[in-house]
């Protein structure tokens, strides 16, 4: 709590930084067959540059580039996206060649164990279907359904 206004100051995730090998293949992978909008691609000399580029809806950018991070590439895992309709965020996906995994729910859903079924929970209840896919580095990526019956 800062102790002059009494507030709790606030936090906000704006962007979080992938390590990839090939930050050109990279750019075309998310812009191209994921879909992110490509906000900044700046390199004042070869041994920086930073490429910043934003999910569709969200708040939260990604970096990838040079000069970032001396995480090994491929090295982050299970970043969340969360959609309003997992098929239809899935299909799109498959359709622009990202290999997207099947689909799974938690079971039990109300008593959740830690364990999996096939396909889409039977009641599409917010966060409980999920399906994963990796950039070309192999940093991980899972779709989270949240919010179906709510549009």
């Amino acid at each position: 709590m800062n102790a002059i206004s009494g507030a709790v100051p606030k936090f906000s995730v704006e962007v979080i930084t992938l390590p990839v090998s090939d930050v050109d293949r990279a750019l075309r992978f998310y812009v191209d067959q994921v879909g992110f909008a490509l906000d900044v691609d700046y390199s004042p000399n070869y041994a920086f540059r930073v490429v910043q580029l934003t999910p569709p809806g969200s708040s939260c950018s990604i970096q990838i580039g040079r000069g970032l991070t001396d995480a090994p590439a491929g090295s982050l895992r299970n970043v969340y996206l969360v959609v309003t309709d997992l098929e239809a965020a899935r299909s799109r996906l498959l359709e622009r060649g990202v290999a997207v995994g099947a689909i799974r729910h938690k079971t039990p859903v109300d008593a959740w164990d830690g364990s999996f079924a096939p396909g889409l929970d039977p009641a599409r209840k917010d966060y409980a279907s999920f399906a994963d896919f990796s950039d070309p580095d192999g940093n991980s990526w899972v779709l989270q359904e949240r919010g179906y019956r709510d549009f």
